[in-house]
């Protein structure tokens, strides 16, 4: 027996979408404006997860120019079938709705099959069918009017595989399990037993998020609803419950008998969320042909045991602790950009064991893909360290950046004045940038910046050479949750460097970026 400790995925890993091929898991997530995009997860033992790399790494499959930071991929799927690995999503940005495919899932993937206004709305899935027929589902708007925000439908339509085109008539299945119910969402098929099942969200992907159920013994024809719907919620729970938004689930096997489902939830600290949606895990068991999720408690669980050998355990597996180093080749997969990561923004290659970042004209503040480098928040109490050597000049600035959106964030850089060089900690909250402090700084060498979390509070360090100095405490971090900030992201924390707005040919030289939970 392994232990599963919740949520599985911790940090910025929402829209969970999974699928099984043979005794291995396969798991996808959301990722915005974030490149590269849709991340990937294997594992043995739906406990422990490593990530394998990123579907969308190239900026053929995935163009963001413009955006803001909560559009670009929406709600993925993955599904295996026939020796071939399918990904359907929603490009928000660029082009709608699209598919790529594998024969491997740690790729490559192909360049995008784009499916057209045919396929409208949002959240694609695909489901294949016993006879091998691949069917297309997704939520739209009513099409009769849209008599409120949220008056949405789910629908199905075939999906012919060989020229990735929508074929016959579509055909709304299913409103919503309640009365003027908002959206619904995050669509599932599947075929268990005798019934076709349809799984999917609904009442928003806030507090009132929810998973509901509907079965049919056949496709095209109108789904009846679970009478327990909704089948799963938090929202009963009240604000204080440690765990809100849970919904938006995808069902999984595990080839023995026994059913899980994977959904998003958001962890608080202080009623405000930092890390936006994670992937949380529950059991399913199935009762008078409906599904039970965590029978006996209804609940997320933070942890319970399942039925797999402890060996499945990988070394790289994902934890609460991310400690990046710069010999390699390419890029971590955990480190992600704004847009884009391109080499442009950074090199590898140009100091051995450092990663350079240029001071491009590109400021965070703005919907461009800046010189930005950055990991997820996956904790409320943690530690981030990087070192740094950068000599600005004129304008030019570089340092570490606690990152919500291109209006909320906190930038922590070393930058010029006419009477030396500081270590300065600005609040840019709701567009508009607050100075917290100015620290002068001996700037030769190696510069430390750290940033340490406690519940909503951070104090943050700047060390060059033995002195260690505290440059700003106590620092308010609510300005950077999804409640205050808006959007459907967490927070990233990344290397930073800019001429904010000046032509340079400088940068600043990393040495390392570590994150660790306390």
């Amino acid at each position: 027996m392994v232990t599963a400790i919740n949520p599985v995925l911790c940090g910025f890993y929402p829209d969970p979408s999974i699928c099984r091929a043979d005794k291995d898991f396969y798991l996808v997530n959301s990722s915005f404006s974030y490149f590269p995009g849709v991340p990937i997860f294997h594992s043995r033992d739906l406990a422990h997860w490593e990530q394998i790399g990123n579907i969308l790494d190239r900026e053929e499959q995935l163009p963001l120019a413009g955006s803001e930071i909560s559009q670009g991929i929406f709600a993925p799927t993955i599904r295996y079938y026939n020796g071939t690995y399918y990904m359907i999503t929603t490009n928000m940005s660029s082009g709608g709705n699209f598919i790529v495919t594998a024969e491997k899932p740690e790729g490559p993937w192909s360049d995008p099959y784009y499916l057209g206004d045919e396929a409208k709305g949002i959240d694609p899935s695909l489901f294949f069918d016993t006879d091998g027929r691949c069917y297309y589902t997704g939520t739209r708007p009513n099409p009769g009017g849209v008599r409120y925000n949220g008056d949405w439908e789910i629908w199905i339509q075939e999906l012919d595989l060989e020229k990735m085109k929508l074929t016959g008539e579509s055909m709304a299945i299913w409103k919503g399990a309640l009365k003027d119910v908002i959206w619904p969402e995050g669509p599932h098929l599947y075929k268990i037993g005798e019934y076709y099942y349809l799984l999917h969200a609904e009442g928003g992907t806030g507090p009132d998020h929810s998973i509901s159920v509907a079965r049919s013994k056949k496709l095209f024809q109108w789904f009846e609803g679970c009478p327990r719907n909704p089948v799963f919620t938090h929202r009963n729970l009240g604000m204080d419950y440690p765990v809100i938004n849970a919904g938006h689930g995808d069902l999984v096997d595990d080839g023995h008998g026994n059913w899980y489902i994977i959904m998003l939830a958001s962890r608080t600290c202080k009623h405000h969320s930092s890390m936006g949606r994670e992937s949380f895990l529950a059991k399913v068991e199935w009762e008078n042909g409906w599904p039970v999720i965590n029978p006996g408690t209804g609940r997320l669980e933070d942890s319970f045991k399942l039925p797999f050998s402890e060996e499945c355990r990988f070394a790289n597996e994902i934890s609460h602790h991310d400690h990046l180093h710069f010999y390699d080749a390419k890029l971590d997969d955990r480190l992600i950009g704004i847009q884009t990561r391109n080499e442009e923004q950074y090199s590898l290659k140009a100091r051995e064991g450092f990663l350079r970042l240029y001071t491009r004209k590109e400021k965070i503040e703005d919907k461009v893909a800046p010189s930005y480098l950055g990991i997820r928040q996956k904790d409320y109490c943690f530690e981030v360290h990087s070192g740094m050597e950068f000599l600005p000049r004129g304008d030019e600035s570089a340092g570490l950046v606690y990152y919500q959106n291109h209006d909320n964030h906190m930038r922590m850089e070393i930058k010029n004045y006419d009477n030396g060089t500081f270590f300065v900690v600005t609040a840019h909250i709701h567009g508009n940038d607050n100075i917290i402090s100015m620290t002068q700084i001996n700037n030769s060498g190696l510069a430390e910046i750290i940033m340490r979390a406690e519940r909503q509070k951070a104090h943050i360090y700047i060390k060059t050479g033995s002195v260690k100095q505290l440059a700003a405490g106590n620092v308010d971090l609510l300005h950077y949750t999804t409640e205050e900030a808006g959007g459907f992201v967490g927070c990233t924390i990344g290397m930073y460097a800019s001429s904010n707005g000046s032509i340079s040919n400088n940068y600043a030289d990393f040495a390392w970026l570590s994150y660790d939970a306390m």
